[in-house]
């Protein structure tokens, strides 16, 4: 399991890399997207996934390695909401730049063909 979960995160990171370097602006919100994705996912796998595990320690229970670590899941929360506002900014950003530019090239204008 752990190695289709690397192969995972190394596709959504590898595809989100090649995405931001692209020349278009919505291949590069795209990319930036995938991107965060991967970290996330990272950050989850980092937590040590486990099924079946409860996420509230009882007291009296025993040995805690046994429980799920709820602190990977907290941050993943807070960084997708903060990702999704972050991705309205920059979709904002790169209309406005459009309509005033005229193309939606990351440069600003169409390269000599």
């Amino acid at each position: 399991m752990e190695l289709v979960l690397a192969v995972g995160i190394g596709a959504l990171a590898g595809s989100g890399v090649w995405l931001i370097l692209r020349p278009r602006t919505f291949q590069v919100i795209i990319g930036l997207s995938l991107l965060s994705y991967a970290v996330n996912l990272f950050i989850v796998a980092m937590g040590r996934l486990r099924t079946g595990a409860p996420v509230l320690i009882a007291p009296g229970t025993g040995d805690a390695a046994q429980y799920a670590d709820p602190l990977p899941h907290a941050l993943v929360l807070t960084a997708i909401v903060i990702s999704f506002a972050t991705t309205a900014l920059f979709l904002v950003v790169l209309l406005a730049s459009r309509g005033l530019a005229g193309t939606d090239h990351v440069d600003g204008q169409e390269p000599d063909a």
